[in-house]
């Protein structure tokens, strides 16, 4: 992993095709690297994660290139490799489990990070009949220890459909059911990288059934 963060930071000070291009090589040989990991990853959530199939970890991971398009920033490459694993790869509307590497900012989470406005509407029907069931699962103790807290924003107000005083209010109002932990580059190069990487994702297996289990029986 220090190869790969190094090439990162390198990245991240010669972000230009020019020098892309004269470290092409260097580029294939990490990214690699990290195909390698998401693989093993794969092998190791389908041991408990039933809705994970067998699949190319190339359908999960990110690609290094931006789409410039829309963007005021013109940079032509991410500083990061990112691999999302979930039932259709890094494409998918399913909850799942993901992991981010860069230098000064790796971390690993998961769940489902801004749906469109179906699935959203899927998750929060289901929420709305069945919070009880999602707050024991975000508030258990040893979930808490790793993931704090729900990542992203909130409307204002209550979500189109349902009340402002809905006992759930507070989890309907989310337009993302994601949550992370930071990764410290100590941890990346440890040798325990992959057995906690995969412990704080098992932790997420009960929130990803949720999620998943609103999209099944709402869309």
């Amino acid at each position: 992993m220090e190869k790969v963060l190094q090439f990162l930071n390198e990245l991240s000070e010669n972000n230009n095709k020019e020098w892309f291009h004269a470290n092409r090589k260097r580029y294939e040989e990490n990214r690699d690297k990290v195909l390698f990991i998401t693989e093993v990853l794969i092998n190791e959530i389908r041991k408990w994660d039933k809705d994970i199939p067998v699949m190319n970890p190339k359908d999960c991971m990110f690609r290094i290139f931006r789409d410039v398009r829309f963007s005021k920033n013109k940079q032509p490459y991410k500083n990061n490799f990112g691999s999302f694993i979930a039932k259709d790869g890094r494409k998918s509307i399913s909850a799942g489990y993901y992991f981010h590497i860069e230098p000064e900012g790796s971390f690993m989470g998961g769940g489902i990070y801004m749906p469109s406005a179906e699935p959203l509407k899927a998750i929060r029907k289901y929420i709305a009949d069945h919070g009880d069931e999602f707050y024991a699962i975000i508030n258990d103790k040893e979930f808490k220890q790793v993931y704090p807290e729900m990542y992203g924003d909130k409307l204002k107000t209550a979500p189109k459909g349902f009340p402002k005083d809905h006992e759930f209010i507070d989890l309907l109002r989310y337009k993302s059911f994601a949550f992370s932990t930071n990764l410290k580059k100590e941890e990346l190069l440890g040798e325990n990288f992959i057995e906690n990487v995969v412990k704080a994702f098992r932790k997420l297996y009960n929130v990803n059934a949720f999620l998943n289990t609103a999209l099944d029986k709402n869309m």
